[in-house]
């Protein structure tokens, strides 16, 4: 599912000009939504916020004399018009007639945020307001866009910071972001330990949260998440690197405390158009283009390891859906009272259904140094029983890292009592089940079944403990399988994998059966074909479960498969030179480049990527700015191919500006003159280089 704001000011620019095409084209996105069989939710605005100039309030609006996001007629008349032109545009797409348009979400942060006035930045500095008529004009937004055609199941909007959201007309909807950069443009100085990472129980009338504080009864109405932090864009003022490991521990965070309906802001980067009248349609505090936001998948479709290390949590939510959210949240009882500064107080959770469930284990805190929590355990107390993880002695878990533990989990008849392992997904293949599960990093793997029902066990790089098949240990440096014969004649297979093959891991369905790859490479399936997608890559390698054949066919290059245990592995080698592209500093911050057509040759996407130490990289095609970075000590990267031929043509210059210190602007001169002084600079270009991205079909 996805949700995609539409930006009023992105649309209509122009008073009373609507354009709909190019990248602007909405009703081509929902209908690839569809095609791929994608849900989507629609933020109509027409206040969205979002880092846009404006809050995607078009500049037109600042001259006229009534008060925005509110009741006044006048307003209104023109948010419906904007309304009836979405609504023209989603006709046929919506879910009562098929399609994949299943929700909208009314206005954004109303009474909570508001935005600057781009045009009055640097003088006047004021800004859109936040909004005043309370549920009222949120009740009334929704009228409009009903009456605009804009009809969906589901109606939300956003709730934290006491914005309107009247639960009778909408459902409320929540987020968390451990790095807050708008704090820096008061008088913070530093960024403090958020309280994100601490466990709580979000459906609880008799707990106090902070920054959840519904006007409702929190058990009244399901916790419901939008704005999940999948990254953060850099603020002028405050550069920093985003730590992956921060993007799946706020996604269990959220989960534990009882939300499932798991959403992220910002889950793919993007780019902000240019605008017509305004060269530029960013809020000030921001790059002018680049909205990368750090995200999972990144402005120009490159995976980061915070997608791959949601996907691990996604498969598992995927897989117990039904079962899972039947469970309630249980905290230990001190648990809400752990300050964020506390790294020696073990930070766990429990969601649970009558006797089973999972027990959240978190180890990792914004803003602080975390560090390995060794030789622990946990007890969880049942109505009939009382398990202890591990049966004895201590687990382990290591910084930063977090893990969701299974107990009591029905394996297709077999009950697991617990395991130190995450479970990831399940699949069928010949009449037997595959459970995959992997070691969390730092963690000795163990699993614990009930006995009565198992006749034989077979372990691979593991060891049974017991005499009676009930404990069994297993390996942490490779994978290991178990298989187990049931007295009911049903064989299982449980397959753990390494930290960093579950990193790779990928299920999908091909020709009518589930298939599993561990790969390093991206995986994209689309009617019926296994493509890969390579980054940087010198090799691919491929582990499939069930085989595809002895051998199959990449880019046309036969490969033979070679048994490794229960997966089939395969290996193509890959050329990475490239060619074709040719640098030239001008000086130690300026450089051109100047491309040959062969530098795009079975180039899916080229990354320029630059590293650069300075206060703000440019890049621009014959003076036309297409890209902009705040340096944050990360790698800056540029997608080419949309460029491609204005490349070829005129080439590209990158410019960084300088950091200053102790600079200022000489102004004592007697005519109109001012003039900037800079006691030092520094501004370095310290490498250029491409990486090309490429797709390569698989035959079988």
């Amino acid at each position: 599912m996805i949700p995609t704001y539409i930006f009023w000011n992105h649309h209509e620019e122009e008073q009373g000009l609507f354009v709909w095409d190019g990248n602007k084209d909405l009703r081509k996105f929902v209908s690839l939504c569809g095609k791929h069989g994608l849900g989507v939710i629609l933020r109509i605005g027409p206040f969205a916020h979002g880092e846009a100039r404006n809050g995607g309030i078009p500049d037109w609006l600042f001259g006229r004399p009534f008060d925005l996001r509110s009741n006044d007629q006048e307003y209104l008349s023109y948010v419906k018009r904007f309304y009836q032109e979405i609504g023209k545009q989603i006709q046929g797409f919506l879910f009562q007639d098929g399609g994949p348009i299943i929700g909208t979400q009314i206005e954004n942060e109303y009474e909570h945020a508001g935005a600057p006035w781009e045009m009055t930045n640097g003088t006047g500095n004021e800004w859109v307001p936040a909004g005043r008529d309370g549920d009222e004009h949120i009740i009334k937004l929704k009228e409009l866009a009903c009456q605009s055609g804009i009809q969906t199941p589901i109606y939300t909007s956003t709730g934290w910071g006491g914005a309107a959201a009247p639960v009778e007309e909408v459902l409320p909807l929540w987020g968390g972001y451990a790095f807050w950069p708008w704090i820096f443009y008061g008088d913070v100085k530093e960024h403090p330990a958020t309280p994100e990472y601490i466990f709580r129980d979000y459906h609880n009338d008799h707990q106090k949260n902070e920054g959840f504080d519904p006007a409702y009864g929190p058990e009244s109405v399901p916790f419901a998440c939008c704005e999940m932090g999948g990254g953060m864009t850099v603020f002028y003022k405050y550069r920093f690197k985003l730590p992956y490991e921060s993007v799946d521990a706020m996604a269990e965070m959220k989960v534990a405390g009882g939300c499932n309906f798991v959403g992220y802001y910002v889950f793919h980067g993007g780019s902000n158009p240019k605008g017509k009248k305004s060269p530029f349609l960013n809020e000030n505090a921001t790059p002018k283009i680049s909205y990368d936001y750090q995200a999972p998948i990144g402005e120009f479709g490159q995976i980061r390891e915070s997608y791959k290390r949601l996907k691990r949590q996604h498969y598992f939510y995927k897989t117990v859906e039904e079962s899972f959210c039947k469970t309630k949240t249980v905290l230990p009882y001190n648990v809400i009272e752990i300050d964020p500064y506390d790294i020696e107080t073990l930070r766990f959770a429990v969601r649970a259904h009558r006797d089973s469930g999972y027990v959240f284990i978190n180890n990792y805190q914004d803003h602080v140094e975390t560090k390995d929590q060794k030789d622990f355990a946990i007890t969880v107390n049942l109505e009939n029983e009382e398990i202890r993880f591990p049966k004895s002695g201590g687990m382990s878990l290591s910084k930063d890292e977090c893990c969701i533990l299974p107990f009591n989990m029905d394996l297709k008849g077999l009950n697991l009592k617990y395991s130190t392992a995450q479970f990831l997904t399940s699949m069928e293949h010949e009449g037997e089940t595959y459970f995959f599960f992997f070691t969390p990093k730092g963690m000795n793997v163990e699993y614990y079944f009930d006995r009565n029902d198992i006749q034989e066990v077979q372990v691979e790089n593991g060891n049974i403990i017991s005499e009676d098949y009930t404990l069994i240990e297993v390996g942490n440096e490779d994978m290991s399988v178990i298989d187990i014969k049931l007295k009911s004649g049903r064989t299982l297979h449980i397959c753990t994998l390494t930290n960093e093959q579950s990193l790779n891991f990928w299920k999908f369905s091909y020709r009518g059966r589930e298939q599993v790859f561990i790969t390093n490479a991206a995986l994209l399936i689309d009617e019926e074909k296994i493509r890969l997608e390579s980054e940087g890559l010198e090799d691919i390698e491929i582990k499939s479960f069930p085989g595809l054949m002895d051998s199959i066919s990449i880019a046309g290059e036969e490969i033979r498969g070679r048994n490794h245990g229960l997966f089939m592995e395969y290996k193509k080698t890959i050329s990475n030179c490239h060619t074709g592209i040719e640098v030239k500093m001008v000086n130690q911050n300026k450089a051109v480049i100047h491309f040959q057509p062969e530098a795009f040759d079975d180039v899916k996407e080229l990354l320029l990527q630059i590293d650069y130490a300075g206060d703000i990289g440019y890049a621009f095609i014959d003076g036309e700015l297409i890209h902009d970075n705040f340096c944050n000590n990360d790698l800056w990267e540029i997608g080419l191919q949309q460029h491609k031929q204005d490349l070829l043509a005129k080439g590209m210059y990158i410019y960084i500006s300088p950091l200053k210190e102790g600079s200022f602007v000489k102004s004592d001169s007697p005519m109109a003159a001012r003039a900037e002084v800079i006691n030092k600079q520094i501004a370095e270009i310290k490498s250029i280089n491409a990486t090309a991205i490429r797709e390569f079909e698989i035959e079988v």
